[in-house]
Formats: structure tokens, C-alpha cells, sequence
């Protein structure tokens, strides 16, 4: 153990570890979620901490050993290597100084270890004195957030794409099978599965272009405005440098907020993103309940799409397979509509100059991501690219259905197309049936009436 000393006082830390006397109370202060902080988090801090080092050795505010050692051990965390040392709970008090003090005292120690000092000492390199030089939680913790949160969104605009071609592959290979479009449960009339897969990919082009402008909310910081946004304790030069090296670092657009007390107090931006991702969870909700019951029974439900089988689905009844991937895709969404709950709640109980519950805000926002990232992938490689439609199924049903009468309306009339409806009804026979033998329509005309191509068209000719 080595002793190190604080504002509270003095305590042990172990020696195997970077961390120090700070992390080591948040450790016992916060025993919450039982997990760290978003690995994307982690990274982005590390990538703040390298452009205030960088900023610091600029301005010639930090000695170029020291510098060029903090730089070097935020490359550490950031590629991964030393992200196990970053402890402290998701959920903390404080505003995010925890996670802040942890990654100053890891950098520290990995730097005061490459300048040939001991760790714990904090002889050559002090967390606060150089690592969090002209910083402060309020300002990096933000910035460290919404970077994290842009490479997040990239991942998942990608993921969404993906998605939404496949979905555009389905709706090419199946265009010529018609059947029965529903409205309220109800068989309502035909439709071909080309517009059924269609509905989807829009769907989806509209999440993805959501996603994409996200990145645009998120793009102004507050870096530089150390506690309150009026950049108290740091030097101008500072101010109006340290974000365009963080841009530089991370190749991200980031730009200073013009007023920097607003981008410190106030959260809606986060609010507008997760809301959003709302949005994206509802569409995916929306598709993975269809999908659950288009694929129904299969003999005794719907039966119009085989899913692929993916896993046994029940411990008792044999040969029994569940839609399993569009169930766990249906729960990943749910879980974003309640991280929106908590984004909201979070933002809006900010107050004055500082916004005290980001961690929960960041771990809710930064889940809802990873969450529909994973989940877009998961649906599209282990149940859309692989599902089918029964073209005898949908056949059958467009051939039994009365509701096929509704794409004969202009041919027949209101009142002619409610009789055969009726008559179908009462005899158990087909409207296609009763339609040829009254001699209503020919054949021909009633096949392409009833044709994937009339399905489609907008409206008849």
C-alpha cells in the first residue's frame, strides 16, 4: 500500500494500482451501478486531457517532459490499454468530478512513472497542478461527453444504413408476392411484400438522416470554460485554443460555444439527441413487432414469414422455435424509451450554473447508443437477411380473403363488390370464385387486378 493525502485527510492505495486517493473514496462513495463509465466516455476524456496537454505545452504553461508524458499516458487510456483503471461508478455525485479525478490521477502516475518517479507522489506530475491545468469537471466532463457521443452516433448512422439495405433487398427479391395488407387486425385488401419491405426501409432512412444531423447539435463545446463557463482561472489564450486542438485530435468538428455559461449550465442538446434515438427505437420496435407477427404460428398464426431459427425456443415443447432476435431488438428499444425518460429527467433538474446529474445523463444517453448500435446489427445478420416470405401462404390468403373485394371496387361498384363480399360470407366460397362465376370480370383483368404490379402502382389507370 502507499499513504497519499487529500482535502479529508490521509488513506491507503493500493500500490498495484494508477489510480489514487480520490478514486479510492469514489470507490467507497458511490457502490451504485457496479460498472464503469462508457468505454466511449473513457476515450473521450482521455482525447480532452491530450488537447489541454497539448494546449498547456503550446501556451508554454506546462513543461515539455511533462506535457509530452500526460500526452503519452492519455494515449494509454484512450487506446484501451490502461481503460481498467478507470473505476469509479457510472452514477456519482459531484457533476462527473469522480471520473474526472480518476482519469487525472491515472495520467498522472503513468506520467510521473515515464519521467522515472514513483507513483503515489506526485513529484513531477500532480492531477490537478498539470493534468487538469486550467480545467475543470464542469467544462471537460460535457466535452468529453458529446465526443464521445458523435462517435457513437457514426457507429450507429452506419449500423442504421446497413439496415435499411437490407430491408431494400427484401423488398427487390419479394416485390412479386402479393397478400393481404391488415388495418386494426382486420383484413383490410392487397398489397405486394415489395411495399411491405419498402414501408420499413423508409422507416429507416429517416432514422438514418435523424442520426446524421445529431452530430450537429453536438458539435459546439464548452471547453475552456472551466467551472462556470466564464473560463475563470485559465488564461484567454487557453480559451480560444484548447478546442481547436481537441478538433484536431479527434478530427471531429467541434467548435467553441459562443457562450460558454449556456453550454455549461444546459443540457437540452442531449435531450434533443436522445429523443431522437426515441424516435429510431420506436421504428425498430414498430418492425420487430410486425415481424414477430407476420412470422406467427407458423401453422396456426399468420405463418407469411419464416424467421431464421436462431436457437431452440422452449425447454418443454419440442420443435417449438421463437422469434427471438425481433423479442430482444423490441427490449433494447424499450430500454432507449426509458433512457429518454432519464435523459429528460437529468437536464431538467440542472440548476444554476451547473447541471449536477451528467453521469446519469451520460450513462442513459451513451446506453441508448450502444444499445441501438448493437441492435441494428444484431437484427439485421441474425434475423432480416435471413428471413423468407411463403408465397403459397400469402397466395392462399389473398385466394380465402374477402377483403381481395376492395381492389375490385372500380371495377364493380360500391354496391356490386358489397354483394359478392356478402355472398362470400354466407356460402364459405372465395370473392375470386363468386367474381367468375357471375362473369363479373374476366380472368385475365381479375389476375392483373389482382397482380403484384396493380398492388404497387399508385392508384388505378
Amino acid at each position: 500500500m502507499r499513504r497519499e493525502h487529500d482535502l479529508i485527510g490521509e488513506r491507503d492505495v493500493p500500490d498495484n494500482v494508477l489510480w489514487g486517493i480520490h478514486t479510492a473514496r469514489a470507490l467507497e462513495n458511490f457502490p451504485l451501478s457496479g460498472r464503469p463509465a462508457h468505454p466511449a466516455l473513457i476515450a473521450a476524456y482521455a482525447a480532452v486531457k491530450i488537447a489541454a496537454a497539448r494546449a498547456n505545452l503550446q501556451l508554454g504553461l506546462l513543461a515539455p517532459e511533462v506535457a509530452d508524458a500526460i500526452i503519452a499516458a492519455g494515449h494509454d487510456i484512450a487506446s484501451g490499454e490502461l481503460a481498467g483503471e478507470i473505476v469509479v461508478d457510472a452514477l456519482q455525485g459531484g457533476a462527473g468530478t469522480s471520473l474526472n479525478m480518476n482519469v487525472n490521477e491515472v495520467i498522472a502516475n503513468r506520467a510521473e512513472e515515464r519521467l522515472g518517479g514513483r507513483r503515489g507522489t506526485y513529484a513531477r506530475v500532480h492531477p490537478n497542478d498539470h493534468v487538469n491545468l486550467n480545467q475543470s469537471t464542469n467544462d471537460t466532463f460535457p466535452t468529453a461527453l458529446k465526443v464521445a457521443a458523435i462517435r457513437l452516433l457514426h457507429g450507429l448512422e452506419k449500423e442504421i444504413a446497413a439496415l435499411q439495405v437490407a430491408f431494400q433487398a427484401k423488398e427487390q427479391a419479394y416485390a412479386g408476392i402479393v397478400k393481404i395488407a391488415r388495418t386494426e387486425l382486420q383484413d383490410a385488401c392487397p398489397i405486394a411484400y415489395g411495399a411491405v419491405f419498402s414501408a420499413w426501409a423508409e422507416a429507416l432512412s429517416r432514422d438514418r438522416w435523424r442520426v446524421f444531423k445529431c452530430e450537429e447539435r453536438l458539435r459546439v463545446v464548452n471547453l475552456g470554460g472551466t467551472a462556470i463557463g466564464t473560463a475563470i482561472a485559465a488564461p484567454r489564450d487557453y480559451v480560444f485554443l484548447v478546442t481547436d486542438i481537441l478538433r484536431q485530435v479527434t478530427g471531429l468538428g467541434l467548435a467553441r460555444a459562443e457562450n460558454l455559461v449556456d453550454a455549461t449550465q444546459n443540457a437540452d442538446a442531449f435531450v434533443e439527441v436522445s429523443g431522437i434515438l426515441k424516435a429510431h427505437a420506436v421504428n425498430l420496435f414498430k418492425i420487430s413487432s410486425d415481424l414477430r407477427l407476420l412470422s406467427s404460428g407458423p401453422q396456426a398464426g399468420l405463418g407469411e414469414i419464416a424467421l431464421p431459427a436462431v436457437q431452440a425456443g422452449s425447454s418443454i415443447m419440442p420443435g417449438k422455435v421463437n422469434p427471438v432476435i425481433p423479442e430482444a431488438v423490441g427490449q433494447a428499444a424499450m430500454q432507449v424509451m426509458g433512457n429518454d425518460q432519464v435523459v429528460t429527467l437529468a437536464a431538467q433538474n440542472g440548476q444554476l450554473e451547473l447541471n449536477a446529474f451528467l453521469p446519469l445523463l451520460a450513462d442513459a444517453l451513451l446506453g441508448s447508443l450502444s444499445l441501438m448500435t448493437a441492435a441494428c446489427q444484431m437484427f439485421r445478420t441474425r434475423c432480416v437477411e435471413g428471413l423468407s416470405v411463403d408465397a403459397a401462404a400469402c397466395r392462399a390468403t389473398v385466394e380465402q380473403s374477402r377483403a381481395v373485394v376492395t381492389a375490385l371496387l372500380p371495377r364493380l361498384g360500391y354496391e356490386t363488390a358489397t354483394a359478392v363480399a356478402l355472398a362470400a360470407r354466407s356460402t364459405g366460397r372465395s370473392v375470386i370464385e363468386i367474381v367468375l362465376e357471375r362473369q363479373l370480370i374476366s380472368a385475365d383483368d381479375l389476375a392483373h387486378l389482382l397482380s403484384a404490379n396493380a398492388m404497387t402502382a399508385l392508384g388505378t389507370k
